[in-house]
């Protein structure tokens, strides 16, 4: 069953304002990611569509291939303007072809320059033109005599400039009232329509030339929200240096390079690929990866990821995985993902605006038709006003007060080495009301150091029972069991059937004898202990010591006491949650008496010592239960399940397993606890923002929808009020891209 069976998957896209044709620069993560690939089954292709980037484009593109057998599924990336299907070659024929009946462009990824797009100038120069003929007619309306010839001129003149700014619109307005939808095309096509069949033909040409302009604008500005993370692209170079089977160096492209080869690189010089390092020593800035500006020394065994800074030494380095695969790969694609789902308020607005626009729409209708009775005015009078009010209604500035502001955030936490897997997890962080944590690598520095030793039994050689334990311990990716093993230093004799225990430690055949080296809890479950052995643990045990055994099928040999430190960083973090208003609890599996001792020394609420997997997924359940909405933070396989049944799961990233980094909702990458409260302010912050958006978009709504029907409005002031409101809601949401390290007043 998957990790996150029991938790809510957001899968759908964001909002954004754009109704189509906006411009952006497209490099993504996709241009390090394979493009297509073919099975058995059928085939998996991505394809650009450059006008796409707006749900209402993915929710046309979504119903026009509902109907057509043999496509499994399909995967928007509205960031990149690329679409992935997955289905039967014919099938793929016949989607294609319903993509481009909608008016779209469908360009196959493998077919295009792996290279920047234009940028834009076509759009502009279009929309800057479009204003010319506008001005012209409007120039004429004004100015010249009110003869046949000159109107002529000015009408004609109108149509050039709605020719040149609004093909796009009325081409995608017409494919909606066709399906029978109102979205923005279709209200500003019927709008300048009307406007200009009733005479009003020099605004209807200006009320399109501008709103082209401001949907350019305001691309622009969502640009800058969507791709934030996109830069960290740049921060891998494209080549590596390598050494070749003849012992020289040589440059290669970076995403030509084999797991395993050797890469060197130089002082000053970004590190292009991720490795571990195998000769030399320096200081290694991996602010782009993790957050922290200070640099990490780094020497032989020493992990290093792509995009990081190599200050003093040389390094050579095994690489250990590929472009496509590196830490800085894999956050860009995963913050990618995460802004195309959406948070709850972005789905109450989607909800809201599925309403409000026909809503609009049946208003403007009432007002064409029941003006002249209501009011004495004029035919000509309502209609207008009932235009004025379609332009109005486009619910451009509601739609967008969401993504720009959830996207920001996202980046924003990003490059704090916050890695937060969606909008739902950024917004919902704020309610969080307890944490529980995992004690070793968490609160922990997670590199125990072995403290004492005592060998229990006279019938076998010292010598060989250290030697028997160092084996084991060897085999195991447990913090514990690493500072056993290198304490130790002695050599690894072979083992037969091993076999992990989660929990509780690790067995093994070795030597005729079959070993455990594990807790507490496991010596009691294979009734090997007696009030001896106790009496000695409790000693280890009673000074937060971390006690494992060695033993036989028949007796304990020996007991190795471990001792972890507390990160300073740790007792931040919990006087900071404590601030916020969260209770904290310690979740191990380490002893009680341990764990008592951490928490104490850490300032946590409530320890809990003794658990295994299972008992940390009911201790968050009942958690739940009388806090409310828990977090779970750990970095172990044995904390899986309970990260994925918190309400959020947070891995710690840099020392956590793949497995806890897939389970979570939420990776810090330098595994620094005060990250979390940084993230409960920064989803404070986030969830502030969306609300202050939504207030400005309908607030200025309302005040233009009161001015057009009992005031004196235009459509020229319904475009700027429109073009304004979503402007400001964009700058609002940008203001979170600057969020470095988020404060706000509890």
């Amino acid at each position: 069953m998957p990790l996150h069976a029991e938790k809510q998957q957001p899968n759908e896209p964001e909002r954004c304002a754009c109704s189509g044709g906006c411009v952006t620069d497209t490099t993504s993560i996709q241009d390090v990611l394979p493009v297509a690939v073919s099975n058995a089954s059928g085939h998996s292709s991505i394809f650009r569509i450059p006008a796409m980037d707006c749900p209402n484009e993915e929710n046309d593109i979504r119903k026009a291939l509902a109907g057509i057998a043999g496509i499994r599924s399909l995967r928007f990336e509205l960031a990149a303007r690329t679409l992935t299907i997955e289905g039967e070659q014919l099938a793929l024929e016949s989607g294609l072809q319903a993509i481009r009946q909608l008016g779209f462009e469908v360009l196959p990824i493998e077919h295009e320059q792996k290279t920047e797009m234009p940028s834009g100038l076509g759009e502009i120069s279009k929309a800057l033109i479009a204003l010319a003929l506008a001005i012209g007619a409007e120039a004429l309306d004004f100015f010249a005599p009110d003869t046949l010839l000159f109107k002529s001129l000015g009408m004609a003149l109108a149509a050039a400039a709605i020719a040149f700014s609004g093909f796009s619109t009325y081409r995608k307005g017409l494919a909606a009232l066709r399906r029978g939808q109102l979205n923005m095309n279709a209200l500003m096509g019927v709008a300048v329509t009307g406007a200009f069949l009733i005479g009003q033909w020099p605004e209807a040409a200006m009320v399109m030339a501008l709103y082209a302009i401001a949907e350019l604008i305001e691309a622009r500005s969502v640009d800058q929200a969507r791709n934030a993370i996109k830069g960290l692209l740049a921060l891998a170079p494209e080549t590596a240096e390598i050494r070749q089977g003849d012992g020289s160096w040589q440059e290669m492209p970076a995403d030509k390079v084999a797991i395993g080869a050797l890469a060197r690189v130089k002082p000053g010089a970004r590190i292009p690929l991720d490795g571990r390092v195998t000769a030399g020593s320096s200081a290694v800035n991996q602010a782009p990866v993790t957050g922290e500006s200070i640099p990490v020394d780094k020497a032989t065994g020493d992990p290093v990821f792509a995009g990081t800074i190599n200050e003093t030494g040389t390094l050579e380095f095994e690489v250990t995985a590929a472009a496509n695969n590196t830490t800085l790969a894999r956050i860009i694609h995963a913050v990618e993902a995460a802004q195309g789902t959406r948070a709850p308020t972005q789905r109450f607005v989607d909800r809201f605006a599925a309403i409000y626009t026909p809503a609009i729409f049946a208003v403007a209708v009432a007002v064409a038709v029941g003006g002249p009775w209501l009011f004495a005015w004029s035919w000509t009078q309502a209609l207008y006003k009932a235009l004025v009010l379609l332009v109005i209604a486009c619910p451009c500035a509601l739609v967008i007060a969401t993504p720009v502001t959830v996207v920001s955030g996202l980046a924003a936490a990003a490059r704090r080495g916050i890695l937060i897997k969606g909008g739902v997890y950024l917004e919902e962080a704020r309610k969080l009301r307890a944490i529980a944590l995992d004690k070793t690598g968490t609160i922990t520095e997670g590199k125990p150091r072995l403290v004492a030793t005592e060998v229990l039994s006279a019938a076998e050689p010292e010598s060989r029972i250290l030697s028997w334990a160092a084996s084991l311990a060897g085999h195991s990716d447990h913090p514990v069991s690493k500072a056993i093993a290198t304490s130790l230093n002695l050599p690894e004799n072979g083992l037969t059937d091993f076999t992990a225990l989660p929990g509780r430690g690790i067995e093994a055949r070795l030597d005729g004898h079959t070993l455990i080296l594990g807790n507490h809890r496991l010596i009691e479950d294979r009734g090997l202990c007696s009030p001896e052995i106790e009496a000695r643990l409790a000693v280890h045990e009673n000074q937060g010591r971390t006690a494992t055994l060695l033993a036989t099928e028949g007796r304990v040999l020996a007991i190795f006491a471990v001792a972890d430190t507390i990160k300073e960083s740790s007792r931040e973090a919990i006087t900071d949650l404590h601030r916020l208003g969260v209770t904290s609890v310690m979740l191990t599996g380490d002893n009680v008496a341990t764990a008592t001792s951490i928490a104490r020394q850490a300032g946590i609420d409530d320890a809990r010592g003794n658990l295994l997997p299972e008992e940390k997924l009911a201790a968050i359940e009942e958690l739940q239960g009388r806090y409310g909405p828990t977090a779970m933070t750990g970095d172990g396989i044995n904390d899986a399940p309970a990260l994925a049944r918190a309400d959020i799961g947070v891995a710690m990233g840099a020392a956590g397993t793949d497995t806890a980094m897939e389970a979570a909702d939420v990776v810090i990458m330098n595994d620094d606890l005060r990250r979390i409260p940084e993230t409960i302010r920064l989803s404070r912050q986030t969830h502030a923002v969306l609300w202050q958006n939504i207030a400005l978009a309908l607030g200025i709504k309302v005040v233009f929808l009161g001015l057009a029907v009992f005031g004196n409005a235009t459509m020229w002031m319904a475009v700027f009020a429109d073009m304004g409101a979503s402007l400001l809601v964009v700058a609002n949401g940008l203001r979170m891209l600057r969020t470095s390290a988020p404060q706000i007043k509890d």
